[in-house]
């Protein structure tokens, strides 16, 4: 009875979470003549692809998605790769500063965004960065990297310092240590920290609506507010649009996703 309470649970749940996704689905499989004429259907009396054909061959979402991938890509590994350096630092060394430095840390998280759009724009503008692709990553690695160093601070918290030192008295520098011990035993939150900011850099919208104006330069979360007119929206081209934007997120989170799940949980256990 508890096994069969479970199961209904998570279909349940399921179900809950998948639906707009099918119902997104579905929409961009819908001709447009029949997206208002049919009413609310589980699936239309006739599909076409002509949606995905717009949005791939004569749009300029291709452009978008490298845009996105691009940028949510290089924020992603750069701020992991800061995030290992700092939470190394922040876990192993006792240094002057140390609990202002985690303070300002903190502190950075507590502004609204829209407070400081303004300062960040004009700091772009003085290093004529706005309106490109380097400032956009720029901001995501700033707005992400204060999360990433206290997750990556909590991995190596619990991750043995006895095994560094076992390794270091061996004849393995510090760094050959991090290398060669610490840092496997931290994958599983080196992957949770890619997955973190891979996503939320992917789905950012407000910065590259603010920074970005080029269509050339523009991201797939800005790009697809294209649909939306003063007179109309084209909802089965953005839908067609929203689900080829799930696939390089579902493969990247296919590759990664044991990581992810084991540094969630470990996260978890080690509080």
């Amino acid at each position: 009875m508890i096994n069969n309470s479970k199961y209904a649970f998570v279909t349940g749940f399921l179900i809950f979470t998948l639906f707009p996704v099918f119902w997104m689905f579905k929409i961009s499989l819908t001709p447009d003549r029949l997206l208002y004429s049919e009413g609310v259907v589980a699936w239309p009396s006739q599909i076409t692809f002509d949606h995905y054909y717009a949005v791939i061959v004569e749009g300029s979402f291709p452009d978008y998605f490298l845009n996105s991938f691009i940028v949510s890509f290089t924020t992603a590994a750069l701020t992991t790769l800061i995030a290992i350096a700092a939470g190394y630092a922040l876990s192993r060394f006792r240094f002057s500063g140390k609990t202002f430095l985690i303070t300002l840390l903190l502190v950075t998280q507590m502004f609204p965004i829209v407070m400081i759009i303004a300062p960040i724009y004009n700091v772009l503008t003085f290093i004529n960065l706005v309106d490109s692709l380097t400032g956009l990553i720029l901001v995501y690695t700033a707005f992400n990297l204060p999360f990433a160093c206290f997750l990556m601070q909590s991995f190596f918290d619990g991750s043995p310092q006895e095994l560094e030192e076992a390794a270091m008295i061996d004849g393995c520098t510090r760094l050959q240590a991090l290398e060669k011990v610490t840092l496997p035993l931290c994958l599983p939150g080196i992957g949770a920290t890619l997955g973190f900011v891979f996503t939320a850099a992917w789905s950012e919208l407000l910065f590259a609506l603010m920074f970005i104006n080029r269509q050339s330069q523009m991201t797939f979360p800005a790009g697809i507010m294209n649909f939306v007119t003063k007179f109309s929206v084209d909802w089965g081209q953005m839908a067609a649009a929203m689900i080829l934007a799930l696939i390089p997120v579902c493969i990247f989170f296919a590759y990664i996703q044991k990581f992810i799940v084991q540094g969630l949980t470990a996260g978890a256990l080690k509080g």
